[in-house]
């Protein structure tokens, strides 16, 4: 690789908190520790094509670190492989790929920092592939990227949701109600495991783990015959029962994902049909997105970034910057990096012998699984 003078960097797909203190470390260490320049493209690939770029440089990522979202903007809809550029008066999607790298070389940029999840990181391995020198951070609040044990954003998600878990109960409990929760989580439950075990929830629902609706009934009988006439269900929006199939919201263009959302709304139908007891559930949503990073994600999404310039420095290339294992309750975190097409192989599911899947069963906490499942009534 030839010696870099500078990069570019962009964030792709979805917003997470910690972005901005990725594009921080990433920009400082540059400038400061390498003397590169740097070159922020907005809104994710789309910059790329439509020519939205600007230098970022010590004033432009000054204040930043606590601030959530993304100072560059974000696009989860622009594949540069197949992409309708409607600002120059396109009517179908093409492949912008050659165009992407045109501006690369025109901006003489030497290598590029791409932070995003398994989409984005699929995007920069087939640039990766047409000449480009990628180095990908992942990222997601879904903490699903292959290759790694956790992703910034992560926590600050698990937060959110469990302050509102923790709200739902007083509600609940006044109410005597069921209470259901739908997280995001559309094929690994890694927030709603998290954050239902940390918040108390009494029923926990991923997509890991087909519910059985007897189960779910019996659970919330027993409490009520245990005195505990109110009972809490924190669901990600891909789980599904055991004999049913995912509930999507709507189904966009066919080059778009399709949209989960809608499981809390069935459940609590289904539910109401089946219990005497009140029934209301409650879609967070995008709120797991938003706010201020914890301070776990400005150091997580800090140690990465600095992490990923270093790679460049050393000369390497196409690899996506890795936590080999998962620091919670330990001292220290490893850093490493993998091939990027390691987390082009599809997500990272939550193994069913996760030690919080047993913590939870442990607790008594139902995961919708027959009550013969784990030897005794969930």
């Amino acid at each position: 690789m030839s010696e870099i003078r500078r990069i570019g960097i962009l964030t792709g797909g979805g917003d997470a908190p910690g972005l901005n203190a990725v594009i921080r470390a990433v920009t400082k260490s540059a400038i400061l520790d390498h003397g590169w320049s740097v070159i922020g493209f907005r809104n994710g690939f789309e910059g790329c094509i439509t020519g939205e770029f600007e230098e970022l440089n010590l004033s432009s990522v000054r204040g930043i670190l606590p601030r959530g979202g993304t100072i560059l903007g974000a696009s989860n809809r622009c594949n540069p492989f197949s992409f309708q550029n409607t600002s120059a008066g396109e009517d179908a999607p093409r492949d912008h790929s050659d165009d992407v790298i045109q501006r690369f070389q025109d901006l003489e940029i030497d290598a590029v920092v791409v932070i995003g999840g398994d989409g984005t990181m699929s995007i920069s391995n087939e640039l990766s592939r047409k000449g480009v020198q990628v180095i990908g951070i992942p990222k997601t609040i879904d903490n699903d990227v292959r290759g790694t044990k956790v992703t910034f954003g992560f926590d600050t998600a698990v937060t959110t949701a469990t302050e509102a878990i923790d709200k739902l109960h007083t509600t609940a409990e006044s109410h005597h109600r069921v209470m259901i929760v739908e997280l995001m989580g559309r094929t690994a439950g890694w927030i709603t495991l998290y954050a239902g075990v940390a918040g108390g929830a009494d029923i926990i629902l991923i997509p890991e783990l087909p519910f059985h609706m007897d189960s779910i009934k019996d659970k919330i009988e027993r409490r009520a015959r245990l005195g505990s006439y109110f009972t809490i269900i924190a669901i990600a929006e891909g789980a599904q029962p055991v004999d049913g199939r995912a509930i999507y919201e709507t189904i966009g263009d066919e080059w778009y994902q399709k949209r989960f959302g809608g499981i809390g709304s069935w459940l609590e139908h289904e539910l109401s049909q089946q219990l005497e007891q009140e029934v209301r559930s409650v879609v967070l949503g995008h709120l797991q997105r938003g706010g201020e990073p914890t301070a776990r994600d400005r150091a997580l999404g800090t140690m990465m970034g600095t992490y990923a310039v270093d790679l460049l420095a050393e000369g390497e290339t196409n690899r996506m910057v890795s936590i080999s294992r998962d620091p919670m309750g330990q001292s220290s975190t490893d850093m490493t990096s993998v091939p990027l097409v390691v987390a082009t192989r599809g997500p990272r599911h939550v193994p069913i012998s996760h030690p919080l899947i047993r913590s939870a069963r442990v607790m008594d906490v139902c995961v919708g699984e027959p009550w013969h499942a784990h030897g005794k009534e969930s």
